[in-house]
């Protein structure tokens, strides 16, 4: 017989099914454990974890009482271990934890034990989406040219996924060519209340995940629990551990109204991150209720969940209701399962959005969706939102404005200068369009939007506008079925008339995948110091991001994208200027062929089509000759054939980062605030002279084959040394120039001396002096990048200082085991007077660690000067000790897993 804590295992019946097992949430708050129907939704399903996991051993009745009294505004110092149903995996972040994985089957090996005791315990789906790159665009056969490309390039790569497959009885691929992880989570992969059979008859339980990448928060648009994780966290959860976290604040968003006439859910999610990221919902869970939330459409709901990264919350969740068993219905789930899973949310008294009073929310947000405008958000962040008319006057303050006050630093008289590339009938000048992109699963999932670029393309198209061919267009949409349904309304082809030809299914665009530009773009950029423009549906534009040569990139929904394409510059004011000159020589304004909500409704039937999706999903690896060409590998442990994108990992052979107070150390790199996971971890194209790119020549890989670094995220050699490298991080160590701009790339100061900050890194690891980062505030901001922390520790880093840190990669710090530490009060690098020449040590440490300690830091200046402070020690949990001291999450999975020595 099952355990069942509180005697909370029940049976509910299903309409037309046998009848069912289930952990009972108000089977608990009978019992009298606190006001459990009060409590957040979220909550409530990470409760019925607990239940269903109650061992004893990672899971006690302690940790579910302290759950069921959660308090709104409690104290936050209890740990919830939540084992969760499965875990969904990109290929970049993939491909590291596989070679993890098979590393720890090599150690099992070599110990002479069976390597099958290294083996996912909950089912891996890995989907490749972030591979493909857009070389190729504006014709029909860009998709097979970009495709044959991708192969070519990751051949290597996929072969070790197919090996992965064949080792791993729970793990699956699903292969390029498919779509984005999330977007296919949500079309596929959820398929509603997961079921186990047990002794004791059929169990039902709710699904929920971590994935290796932020945007999993997508999955929460259907009462999903997931988040983003690094990769070493999630290939803890992949082998039984819980996902450790604490006890989180709720913020209750009430949405009220309706968005008005012309006003789309990217306008919405655009507002939405910069009220929420004033409102400092950092690791916090937002869940959103209220009349206006349950006007939402599903995918409406997931385009608002999908950046919940972006406004800093651990989640985005919304409720399940009548939209949420629709949305399943027409996108192919059978009868059963939709039955089943109403019929669950009903039993446990979860069905329904929550109206305003009847849960306890930590602190309560309002957002009347009647006053959502037409936005964009940029040039550098996903939360600096600019409503549509003010983008000229925005654009053209932010050029001249000191680069100091983070603006461009450009002169006035340069606004109105255009400047020959060398090209035919091509000059370029400031705000011009160099890429537009309708890409990312936050948009892309979302046939609304994607219809309505449709719809203004062929409207376009019908006056007689057009894109200059010179700006990169490209249309690469989160799954297939978007094509089907464009397709279908006659709308892919007024896209395609316009440049926005289908390029590739995946993220391109979005993670940095553009491709590049013609050389001699490239090359005025430089010489001319322009600030040329990049317009994506995606949710991410962080410096050097999109590419490394455009300064200002903004994100929009995809009508708007089509249309600054048209217009080909950003700084114009589409309210008032036309977008251009129609066939008839008057003037189109974006008014004129901006598509009505009739319109957009008149289409959406042909997306929400369940035979589309059934036969889409039904053989994810059908007509992928590409992919049924890679030979598979055999054996159950890997035999790492030479390669320089595939490579043993070190970290299980690394000596234990010594325990104890950190003596005698050196500042590596000193950063400003807003340090993203781009800036640490290696992230897009480099060249020849970077540490990377003279390893990888040192092996004799030619320029034109480096790919980037993400496709070689599975070699340590190429990532460490592309680590802190990004062409736009800011070493405050180096002295400024005489315009006042500080030598950006990843650079430091060894001695007093100019060089990269690998060579220094190795430098100090040789010399044996442990070395320190000095940041500011939301170190991390950005992607579950676990190689921002596979790389730090790498490089010898022994601890982070910052003013405050986003959750996802303090996580993965302590998982490698480099010290999180935190100023306190109004300490900062710039109080303090650091320069980057001081000495420092870390002391308080000797005594042993607790969660949330404070130590000393003694800073000695170059002059001998003294001064000392105390530091918050982000080590938040019992379990985070564990993993430090072990040296980490993976040695110390992997010794719980093999039994120790």
């Amino acid at each position: 017989m099952r355990h069942s804590p509180f005697n909370t295992l029940s049976r509910f019946s299903p309409p037309g099914q046998p009848e069912a097992l289930y952990y009972s949430l108000p089977a608990l708050a009978a019992a009298g454990l606190g006001n459990v129907d009060r409590l957040p939704v979220s909550l409530r399903i990470v409760l019925e974890a607990l239940l269903r996991h109650c061992d004893g051993l990672r899971v006690s009745e302690k940790n579910i009482v302290e759950l069921a009294q959660w308090q709104p505004r409690g104290e936050r110092s209890e740990e919830i271990p939540f084992v969760v149903a499965r875990v969904v995996l990109q290929d970049f972040t993939g491909v590291p934890l596989l070679c993890d994985l098979a590393a720890m089957r090599h150690v099992a090996a070599e110990r002479g034990l069976d390597p099958r005791r290294i083996e996912p315990l909950v089912p891996v789906d890995l989907v490749v989406d972030h591979s493909i790159q857009v070389d190729h665009y504006g014709t029909p056969q860009a998709l097979q040219q970009n495709m044959r490309r991708e192969f070519a390039r990751n051949g290597e790569r996929y072969q070790f996924m197919k090996w992965g497959m064949q080792a791993f009885d729970t793990f699956r691929v699903v292969p390029p060519g498919v779509g984005i992880v999330h977007q296919v989570n949500l079309e596929y992969l959820f398929r509603g209340v997961r079921q186990q059979e047990t002794v004791d008859g059929r169990l039902c339980f709710p699904d929920t995940l971590v994935g290796t990448d932020s945007h999993t928060t997508m999955i929460n648009a259907v009462g999903v629990v997931g988040w983003g994780v690094g990769g070493i966290e999630a290939e803890a959860a992949m082998l039984g551990q819980p996902v450790y976290f604490l006890t989180p604040d709720v913020v209750g968003v009430e949405l009220g109204g309706r968005l008005r006439e012309g006003v789309t859910a990217t306008d919405l999610v655009l507002t939405v991150t910069e009220l929420l990221r004033r409102e400092k919902v950092v690791g916090t869970f937002v869940e959103y209720f209220g009349e206006g939330a349950s006007t939402l459409s599903v995918t409406d709901r997931a385009t608002l969940a999908n950046m919940a990264p972006e406004y800093g919350a651990t989640m985005g969740f919304f409720p399940v209701d009548e939209k949420t068993v629709g949305y399943m219905r027409s996108s192919g789930r059978s009868d059963e399962d939709c039955e089943l899973f109403e019929a669950y949310f009903r039993a446990q008294g979860l069905f329904g959005i929550p109206r305003a009073g009847e849960v306890d929310y930590s602190r309560r947000v309002y957002l009347d969706l009647s006053t959502i405008v037409p936005s964009l958000a940029g040039p550098k962040r996903p939360q600096d939102r600019i409503a549509l008319p003010e983008m000229a006057s925005r654009f053209n303050a932010l050029l001249t404005t000191a680069e100091s006050a983070d603006g461009f630093g450009r002169p006035p008289a340069s606004l109105a200068q255009r400047h020959p590339t060398g090209l035919p009938g091509v000059d370029l000048g400031h705000g011009d369009v160099l890429i537009a992109a309708i890409t990312s699963c936050t948009n892309t999932s979302n046939p609304a939007v994607m219809i309505a670029a449709g719809l203004l393309a062929r409207k376009a198209v019908a006056k007689g506008l057009q894109v200059r061919q010179h700006i990169k267009t490209s249309l690469a949409p989160g799954s297939r079925v978007v094509t089907d349904y464009l397709d279908r309304a006659g709308l892919l082809a007024p896209l395609a008339e316009l440049g926005f030809a289908l390029v590739g299914y995946g993220c391109t665009t979005c993670i940095g995948n553009a491709g590049d530009l013609d050389p001699a773009f490239n090359r005025t950029i430089s010489e001319q110091q322009l600030i040329a423009a990049a317009v994506l549906s995606g949710n991410r534009n962080f410096e050097a991001r999109i590419h490394p040569g455009l300064r200002a990139n903004y994100l929009a929904s995809p009508p708007l994208v089509v249309a600054f394409a048209i217009a080909g510059r950003v700084n114009i004011d589409l309210e008032r200027e036309p977008l251009g000159t129609g066939v008839d020589g008057l003037p189109v304004y974006l008014r004129d062929i901006w598509p009505s909500s009739d319109e957009i409704g008149a289409v959406l039937p042909l997306a929400l089509d369940p035979q589309t999706f059934r036969r889409r999903y039904a053989d994810v690896s059908a007509d992928q000759d590409l992919w049924q060409a890679i030979p598979a590998p055999s054996g159950e442990v890997y035999d790492w054939p030479p390669s320089t994108y595939i490579a043993r990992p070190p970290f299980f052979e690394l000596p234990p980062q010594a325990a104890g107070d950190i003596r005698g150390a050196r500042a590596l790199l000193l950063l400003g605030d807003s340090v993203t996971t781009d800036h640490i971890s290696p992230a897009g194209s480099f060249g020849e002279a970077t540490p990377a790119g003279e390893w990888l020549r040192a092996q004799g890989v030619e320029r034109a084959d480096f790919n980037s670094y993400g496709s070689r995220r599975g070699h340590h050699e190429v990532m460490m040394r592309g680590t802190f490298a990004n062409v736009r991080i800011r070493n405050l160590m180096l002295p400024p120039d005489a315009d006042g701009r500080r030598r950006e790339g990843g650079h430091t100061l060894l001695d007093g001396q100019p060089t990269t900050v690998f060579a220094a890194a190795t430098s100090y690891l040789e010399r044996g002096i442990p070395s320190i980062v000095i940041a500011g505030e939301e170190y991390g901001t950005g992607s579950s990048r676990d190689w921002a922390a596979k790389g730090t520790r790498l490089l010898g880093v022994r601890a982070v200082i910052a003013r405050s840190y986003e959750r996802i990669h303090r996580a993965n710090l302590v998982g490698m085991g480099v010290l999180p530490l935190q100023f306190i009060g109004d300490d900062s690098a710039a109080s303090l007077g650091l320069r980057g020449d001081e000495r420092f040590d870390i002391t308080g440490l000797a005594g042993g660690l607790s969660p949330m300690q404070t130590v000393a830091l003694a800073i000695t200046r170059a002059d001998g000067e003294r001064h000392e402070c105390r530091l918050l020690c982000r080590i938040d949990t019992p379990i985070e000790v564990s993993y430090y001291r072990a040296g980490g999450i993976l040695p110390f999975v992997l010794e719980q897993l093999l039994g120790g020595r």
